[in-house]
């Protein structure tokens, strides 16, 4: 079945055509790890969660690549650190566990590779090297500079006009910047700042030069399809685009752009001071994570959502109705799961979402009322869609018995975070990222919990 996908950069839906079919390669902008995830924050995980499942689906679990990047230095971690005095690297590790695990709950899966900037500041002061030796940056001050003016193709993306980029950049107009719209590629940072040694002084990289540098290393020069929200066309992946095609000679970054479309919250923009500030945290403590997906998923990704707690109740009460037919299902001989054609269509149309969905809501009728010769082949199809949309995988009984549970006590709380850190290490040490590995131990162990690892998997005492 062909995929289309609206293409950004294209402003159109094209038929979808990789590079190469044995590795269809795709990257995601991920979170800046300074504070729990909001229900913006989700949407993309979520929607680009279902692309990878259904890229799987069509060229095979082993054929696709997915990287989603944690952005762990930036301005804005600083800040909580020099607000809370909590070390940057305790900032980093916590909201990036706790990032791992409020997706994980929305049921998304791991992404193949998830690369985090501070383990790839090489990649970015060599790619830097490389843009000021092709004469598209410069320095000053301390500073490192794309000079957009360089770049006749800046502005393909976005489709602004200088005066709506200058309106929208949201940048420093320093007067060391040859023009407004240069943006830095790196910059000095104080004593008290996170910074790596480089030609050019101690400091840092900025934003854009980032995400170019990663999916260089994991993807290569050019690679298929790049994802993220609707915020970020401009000025972050225009200026990855000006970046990573002018560090190459010219040649493509990425073949098609997608992005989501703008979530409000109760009708208005999110806001703390409207009390419509939702983050998946706070909303796990009253609702399964199944249901907040599914609320995620009612809207086409490229439409503004307007997300409501009344929503996600909704949503519970349909998962209901799928979960009581798979209970009523529970005797009947389990086939291999396959989406239904009309399911994988849908999905194969741009990601539509809310047609799949109703589809599978049709497939729940027939269910109620299908003979018995009928009953097996529904049961497959409604876990082969659920595959697909990262639903109906729970036991239904179960499901139909959930409820919010209290909050946990310190010490409980303290328990189910040493088994996440020991989780992530196992992660670590089979991706073979034994520095990381290490640091989780060398963190516990400063907080007087040993692990000890045997046969039987990792355990713990304090020492």
């Amino acid at each position: 079945m062909s995929l289309r996908l609206y293409n950004t950069l294209a402003a159109a839906k094209e038929a979808f055509v990789p590079l190469d079919p044995a590795n269809v390669r795709m990257y995601v902008c991920g979170p800046t790890v300074y504070d729990r995830a909001h229900i913006g924050n989700a949407r993309p995980a979520v929607v680009f969660d279902v692309l990878f499942r259904l890229l799987r689906q069509l060229y095979g679990e082993a054929h696709v690549s997915y990287v989603r990047n944690i952005t762990d230095v930036d301005d804005k971690i600083i800040k909580a650190h020099q607000q809370t005095g909590e070390p940057i690297t305790s900032i980093t590790e916590r909201t990036t566990r706790d990032y791992h695990h409020d997706v994980s709950v929305l049921g998304c899966l791991p992404p193949t590779t998830e690369p985090r900037a501070t383990h790839h500041i090489a990649d970015m002061i060599a790619m830097i090297g490389e843009l000021l030796a092709r004469g598209h940056a410069y320095t000053a001050e301390g500073h490192v500079l794309f000079e957009v003016a360089s770049d006749p193709g800046y502005g393909v993306l976005s489709r602004r006009n200088t005066d709506e980029m200058l309106a929208g950049a949201r940048v420093e107009v320093a007067p060391y910047k040859r023009s407004p719209f240069d943006f830095v590629l790196w910059k000095p940072s104080q004593a008290d700042e996170p910074g790596w040694d480089s030609p050019w002084g101690r400091g840092r990289p900025g934003w854009h030069i980032e995400c170019s540098a990663m999916s260089r290393r994991y993807l290569g020069q050019t690679f298929d399809i790049h994802g993220g929200g609707q915020d970020l066309i401009f000025p972050h992946h225009e200026n990855e685009i000006a970046q990573s095609t002018c560090a190459h000679g010219g040649q493509p970054f990425v073949r098609y752009w997608l992005h989501n479309g703008f979530l409000m919250a109760e009708g208005q923009k999110m806001s703390k001071s409207l009390g419509n500030f939702y983050t998946v945290h706070e909303l796990l403590a009253e609702f399964p994570g199944e249901a907040i997906r599914l609320s995620l998923l009612q809207t086409h990704y490229r439409q503004p959502l307007d997300f409501t707690r009344a929503g996600i109740q909704q949503c519970r009460q349909a998962l209901n109705r799928v979960y009581t037919a798979l209970r009523d299902l529970a005797a009947v001989p389990c086939v291999e799961p396959a989406a239904p054609p009309a399911v994988l269509g849908a999905l194969s149309d741009d990601l539509n979402t809310p047609e799949a969905l109703a589809h599978v809501f049709a497939l729940v009728g027939e269910a109620h009322k299908a003979e018995p010769s009928e009953q097996a082949a529904i049961k497959a199809q409604l876990l082969g869609a659920g595959a697909l949309l990262g639903l109906f995988g729970q036991d239904p009984v179960k499901w139909l018995r959930w409820r919010p549970q209290p909050p946990v006590d310190g010490e409980e709380l303290q328990h189910l975070i040493i088994e996440t850190m020991i989780e992530e290490r196992r992660q670590a040490r089979k991706a073979r990222d034994f520095a990381r590995a290490d640091r989780i131990r060398s963190e516990l162990a400063a907080q007087g919990i040993l692990l000890e690892d045997g046969a039987a998997g990792t355990t713990w005492r304090r020492a």
